[in-house]
């Protein structure tokens, strides 16, 4: 069994202990979710583990041969590489036979005549065969797959933040690591992602460390839970919802504890008020056990404080949003198409759907960062609108936390009308009067995110635009945030891939599929997930045929002499044709559905007949493809 083992491990950050002598084991199969308020060192944990920094005392034991695997918050990858050579980075022999195995599969799809390229293909498939790398190359192209990267020639330089994190998280499964760290490894990622990569982990062979703040995530992956807080780390069998439910029964029982201490300490006290004589070894003893007493009731509790956030905030009037017949185009991304939505006064929307479809570009059209093409947009003229965007304002790293937030104000308004100084309102979000003039450059990312959403409540908005706010938060602050929003008196408009977050938070969804196709739910995102399953599970009644198709398409059409393989691009197009075929049909169905609730409006029938044939063309098309590709297609 392959086992990690740290001793007595300490590390500081200036002059702040982070872990103070921890002690742990992780052993193979062991699923570990590392959770935390932001800034309590869970990162530094990590990076001393995969030795990026040194503690500074205490030792790491592990075999000689043991692997890490580290995803880091911040992708670690090399701007000028394409993605194919990033991902391929590693050492493993294996690695270096994929990569030469796609070049030369993918110069002989495009020119299988090629003398050249017929020999560099054969010696890419003999070694392949050689070093049995088959099951190492379809697990990458899973992995590729399920994380949505396609184009392996583009440059990393070109990708966006979200697209470097999805790279980067493909690069540190691929390689099949003793112990797999994760930082976060969901953000950024498509539901269908999440979903795929906590099957993928519950079936991985080593051991996994998990910092996350989803905590559905938590619940399906992780098998014992780790908190580290105030320099200790505190370990719990069970996934979130065990956490949850033994740190309660602590809370209780420490309460019990403490009033009995207290009581007890009530009785001594009025003791040693009637001037005890130590003159023998009992009473010495009683006032010895009385000091020890003392101390204990007297010293400051260390624990983790929720945070209290009731701010005050302007009032809203009946008209919030509204959108009429809204287009947008940005490049060749159709975001609206002719989109109108009416969003009123205490309403609580939750925007998702896939990554690029343009989720945050509709918050920046109510927020005024980005014009309609065609379309109107009104905004009630008493909204005071608060933006949390997923990047955060550029904050400079020399301004002092309290000059940041007093660029706002002195003070603020609570819910109850009274005055709050931004020194308590910043103890309240838990940054203690000592560190009040800590430069913002020492904090760590979550700890700039509390501080940033912070400075975007003072400003006591009624309409509330979160984009991704559950990214890099801890899961004290997003249980707070989330408090915070059941009571806010407003609207709140949120993106999130947070399965958890958008329960709470949201009861009207608008799920966009991308090309401008925004639908709508009304009620819980799980319960909009059971139904889209529901629809998927419906239409596997037709994998019979689909297996025996590959069959009769080879009678009809005999392979052609060069063309043995399906080229890398081919590949994806066959692990995502039947899932196209399925959404096309389900258009169909949907207009046919339509058309019967239309008796007398001709225009509008003839107007869904032209859909229906355009939907009939296109599946026809993809079913012709769908056959080709399936000639190539190992059994």
């Amino acid at each position: 069994m392959q086992t990690l083992k740290a001793e007595e491990l300490t590390e500081t950050y200036g002059t702040k202990v982070l872990f103070q002598k921890i002690n742990f084991l992780i052993n193979e199969r062991d699923r570990i979710g590392l959770i935390g308020t932001n800034g309590t060192g869970k990162t530094s944990l990590l990076n001393v583990i995969a030795q990026i920094d040194h503690q500074d005392a205490g030792e790491i034991e592990k075999p000689k041969n043991y692997t890490i695997g580290y995803l880091r918050q911040t992708p670690q990858l090399d701007a000028n590489l394409t993605i194919m050579d990033a991902i391929f980075a590693g050492s493993q022999a294996v690695f270096k036979t994929i990569r030469f195995y796609e070049q030369a599969l993918d110069k002989y799809g495009t020119d299988p005549e090629n003398t050249e390229n017929q020999r560099q293909f054969e010696l890419a498939e003999q070694k392949m065969n050689q070093e049995n790398a088959w099951e190492a190359e379809s697990n990458v192209k899973t992995i590729l797959t399920q994380l949505h990267i396609s184009n392996l020639n583009q440059k990393i330089a070109t990708l966006s933040g979200g697209q470097q994190k999805r790279v980067d998280l493909a690069q540190t499964l691929i390689q099949a690591p003793d112990l797999l760290m994760l930082d976060e490894p969901t953000n950024h990622l498509d539901f269908d992602s999440i979903a795929w990569l906590e099957q993928y982990l519950a079936a991985y062979k080593g051991a996994l460390l998990i910092v996350t703040h989803d905590r559905y995530f938590l619940d399906r992956v992780a098998n014992q839970i780790w908190e580290l807080s105030f320099g200790t780390l505190q370990q719990y069998p069970g996934n979130y919802q065990a956490y949850v439910a033994e740190k309660a029964t602590q809370e209780v029982q420490a309460n019990a504890k403490s009033e009995k201490a207290a009581r007890l300490y009530k009785q001594e006290l009025a003791w040693m008020q009637r001037g005890p004589k130590a003159r023998g070894t009992k009473q010495q003893a009683r006032i010895n056990r009385f000091n020890t007493l003392s101390t204990a009731v007297n010293a400051p509790a260390k624990k983790q404080e929720n945070l209290s956030v009731q701010l005050g905030q302007q009032r809203l009037g009946k008209k919030v949003i509204q959108l009429k017949a809204a287009t947008l185009k940005l490049g060749s991304h159709l975001i609206l198409d002719n989109f109108s939505e009416l969003i009123q006064a205490d309403e609580r929307v939750g925007i998702t759907g896939n990554n690029g479809t343009g989720k945050s570009t509709l918050l920046n059209v109510i927020a005024g960062r980005q014009n309609l093409d065609s379309g109107i947009i009104e905004i009630g003229e008493t909204v005071r609108l608060g933006y949390y965007t997923q990047k955060i304002e550029p904050i400079p790293e020399d301004k002092r936390i309290i000059s940041y937030l007093s660029e706002v104000g002195q003070e603020v308004l609570n819910a109850n009308g009274d005055h709050i100084s931004v020194t308590n309102l910043l103890e309240q979000f838990l940054f203690p009067r000592a560190m009040h003039g800590t430069l913002i450059r020492k904090l760590s990312g979550g700890e700039k995110r509390r501080l940033y959403l912070l400075k975007i409540l003072m400003q006591q908005p009624n309409v509330l635009l979160l984009d991704e706010p559950t990214n890099d938060l801890d899961i004290g602050t997003l249980t707070v945030l989330e408090d915070y929003l059941a009571h806010f008196r407003g609207t709140v408009i949120t993106v999130s891939h947070d399965r958890y977050f958008l329960n709470k938070v949201a009861d009207h969804l608008l799920i966009f599929e991308g090309n401008g196709v925004i639908q709508r739910y009304t009620g819980q995102f799980t319960d909009y997930l059971k139904q889209v399953t529901a629809v998927d599970q419906s239409h596997k009644t037709r994998e019979g045929a689909k297996k025996a198709a590959p069959d009769k398409a080879k009678e009809k059409t005999a392979k052609p002499a060069k063309k043995v393989k399906l080229t890398y691009a081919e590949q994806l197009e066959w692990q995502s044709i039947e899932n196209e075929i399925d959404l096309l049909e389900q258009n169909k169905r949907d207009l046919q559905e339509e058309m019967t609730t239309i008796s007398e409006d001709y225009g509008r029938l003839a107007d869904l007949q032209k859909q229906i044939e355009a939907l009939d063309a296109q599946i026809d098309h993809k079913m012709t493809r769908w056959e080709y590709l399936s000639q190539y297609v190992d059994e």
